[in-house]
């Protein structure tokens, strides 16, 4: 009695061509992009070894891998938790649910950041509410010699944060992961010589919620996202309390919605900063406050 035969190897190829279709008859704008991602992730390729690959036959691990990786997508979970990777400046970073998807926003907050560190030679940073500690990362890797407090209310956020950290090798020990609300994880002694701090906290509105795209309020840790019933209640009290920390001179930067923009640049200057000004992201809209002592 014969036995029955093996079935035929699947390629690369045939996986990826698969994973695209359904990707596109879901909808997903990106389809074709997405599912070159999610095979070189199954595969555990590097970005240029994916075409060299596609002849080949794949492994039924890896393509029950593929497989898990597609339909999680196709549940809506972002891009991101799927992959638990994404590009960030110069850096690749770990991201999970535990915390925000770090967005072209935050790179233009963690441009300006750096600019303030240069202008200032800065020799201490706060990033409050570090999330997955890619502004913090982003700091020590970027200005040299800076030491960074990166603080978090959230002990997963942290654990999250402790993941990217240990890819730093030396410059591990330029970042203090401390856990507390906003100034109150900082040591004491640090008051009145930080000279950058940057942050971006929860701005949106209790009543915006159900506004927000799907990926964003059903897959997102939401208190990152929602600060209270008029989305400003965490940007004042960052603002009213940062000039106690800062050095003179020194600077805040707050990433802020854009109809937010005239009533963060008030509290800036009712909380006594010097200048305080509104710049914009890639898009042109309002984003970041920038306030100086």
């Amino acid at each position: 009695m014969t036995s029955a035969p093996e079935p035929a190897a699947v390629t690369w190829q045939e996986l990826l061509d698969d994973a695209a279709g359904r990707l596109t008859d879901a909808g997903f704008d990106n389809a074709e992009q997405e599912a070159w991602w999610l095979v070189q992730q199954a595969g555990g390729f590097e970005a240029t070894e994916v075409v060299v690959h596609l002849d080949e036959p794949a492994t039924l691990g890896t393509a029950t891998y593929l497989h898990q990786l597609l339909d999680r997508r196709l549940s809506g979970e972002p891009l991101q938790y799927v992959l638990e990777r994404w590009a960030f400046r110069s850096m690749e970073i770990f991201v999970d649910d535990r915390v925000l998807i770090p967005r072209p926003e935050t790179e233009v907050l963690t441009q300006m950041a750096l600019e303030e560190c240069r202008r200032l030679d800065a020799h201490v940073a706060v990033d409050l509410g570090t999330g997955s500690g890619v502004i913090a990362l982003a700091l020590v890797v970027e200005w040299a010699g800076i030491e960074v407090w990166a603080t978090d209310s959230s002990a997963d956020a942290l654990a999250v944060a402790r993941v990217n950290l240990a890819e730093l090798g030396r410059l591990e020990t330029d970042v203090r992961l401390v856990e507390g609300s906003w100034f109150d994880a900082l040591p004491a002694e640090l008051a009145g010589t930080v000279d950058v701090v940057v942050t971006n906290p929860p701005y949106v509105a209790e009543s915006e919620v159900d506004d927000l795209p799907d990926e964003v309020r059903l897959w997102e840790p939401i208190e990152a996202l929602v600060a209270g019933p008029t989305g400003l209640e965490d940007i004042e009290q960052i603002v009213a309390e940062a000039p106690l920390w800062l050095a003179q001179p020194g600077s805040l930067l707050v990433e802020i919605a854009p109809q937010q923009a005239g009533a963060a640049v008030r509290m800036a200057r009712s909380a006594g900063f010097g200048s305080a000004a509104i710049w914009p992201d890639f898009a042109g809209r309002d984003r970041i406050l920038l306030a100086r002592t």
